[in-house]
């Protein structure tokens, strides 16, 4: 494994590379390495050792740290100073059977977004300004330390969800913002996913901003809070912020929906676990390790009906996040591809194959096949970063 301790051993590293004509599997905490296509490269370069937070400014709202910083200690430093990352970066070590620690750049190389994406937006959102290694052995810069320059903003975006394919992030500036003082959630017993889809865009479309909106089929309810949410299927709203706002915004929530379905409001610590088990897609990750779960984004109108469909043909469990725009969903045996991507095509959405076992991931694109005009963009993208494919061979075809 090649070990690099500055920006420059990358460049080093990343010349040699090209000149020998070597591949490299770019690894950060290698927590998520169950996810794509599983890589054959002739060397592993970790960024483990690139770490550290080298500027935070509070009242600016930014820090800028290297890539192999652990995900921990951003969130440690951040919460000194009650500030966190809004986009509430999820931890998918026990779905992926994985171990070692999740790193800032790592979280950014995957885009990975909790419960909060649809009101504070994914995390290539927060991302201001990256320091990269491409292809031919050069350190770019992009973006800025500043959430009023735009300059170059286009590029972290870029890097952002690239799962290490264009280049090796060596430091990442991004957003740090105020944690809410409190937050309650509120929990709607016994409606079917067609009333909860329903329900669920109601409360989005008050006045109340809500952070979080699942609905939790019985199916699966009683895997989460180790059983202690009450009976029959749970549609679920987070409302964060000052004491006395969250209590004002709760009592209209709960009162519009007073004659829909029985109420319970959960407080601040078990809500904050509830929500960090959806984030984190907690009750498939200890049920059978190589049973197949899938990440569909599609509108927040279809969610249900991509699951309503599935379960007339196949066996599978799931749960509806971001308003019903995020489908978890768990299959019993076979990863159903060709269904599963055909009805959420239907719905104009896109699925993501999560986990399933190694020979599976060889045979199964993970993500969603490009249209081809997207395809040839992102093949003339990558040329230009990566000439010689030399990243990631093979982890996102």
């Amino acid at each position: 494994m090649l070990t690099p301790y500055t920006e420059t051993d990358v460049v080093n590293l990343v010349r040699t590379a090209a000149r020998s004509r070597l591949t490299l599997e770019i690894r950060g905490g290698g927590t998520k390495l169950g996810l794509g296509r599983p890589v054959e490269a002739s060397e592993i370069l970790s960024t483990a050792e690139l770490k550290g937070i080298t500027a935070y400014n509070p009242a600016e709202m930014v820090m800028t740290a290297k890539a192999g910083t652990p995900l921990a200690d951003i969130v440690a430093a951040a919460a000194l100073h009650r500030q966190g990352l809004a986009f509430e970066p999820a931890d998918w070590r026990a779905l992926l059977g994985s171990e070692g620690e999740p790193t800032i750049g790592g979280t950014f190389a995957c885009n990975l977004s909790g419960p909060r994406r649809f009101q504070a937006g994914a995390a290539r959102d927060h991302l201001l300004g990256v320091r990269f290694i491409n292809g031919h052995g050069e350190a770019i810069q992009a973006g800025g330390r500043v959430m009023k320059n735009v300059t170059g903003l286009d590029l972290p975006k870029l890097m952002a969800g690239s799962h290490g394919t264009l280049g090796v992030m060596t430091e990442l500036t991004f957003k740090v913002l105020p944690l809410p003082e409190r937050s309650a959630t509120l929990v709607l017993s016994g409606l079917d996913e067609a009333a909860a889809s329903h329900v669920m865009a109601e409360a989005l479309a008050m006045p109340v901003e809500v952070s979080g909106a699942a609905h939790l089929p019985e199916s699966c309810v009683r895997r989460f809070l180790g059983g202690a949410l009450p009976d029959g299927a749970a549609t679920v709203f987070r409302l964060e912020g000052l004491g006395f706002s969250v209590e004002e915004r709760l009592a209209k929530l709960d009162a519009a929906f007073a004659a829909v379905a029985p109420a319970t409001v959960i407080d601040h610590d078990r809500g904050t676990a509830l929500w960090r088990e959806i984030r984190d897609v907690a009750p498939f990750a200890a049920d059978g390790g190589d049973r197949p779960v899938w990440k569909i984004s599609t509108a927040p109108s279809m969610g249900h009906h991509i699951l309503s469909a599935l379960r007339l043909q196949v066996g599978v469990d799931g749960y509806l996040d971001w308003q019903g725009g995020l489908l978890w969903l768990r299959m019993e045996a076979e990863p159903e591809s060709d269904l599963v991507r055909g009805l959420v095509r239907q719905a104009g959405g896109h699925a993501t194959l999560v986990r399933a076992g190694e020979e599976t991931r060889r045979a199964i694109p993970a993500f969603e096949p490009e249209p081809p005009a997207v395809a040839a963009l992102s093949a003339r993208i990558r040329e230009k970063f990566d000439p010689s494919g030399m990243f990631n061979p093979g982890r996102t075809s």
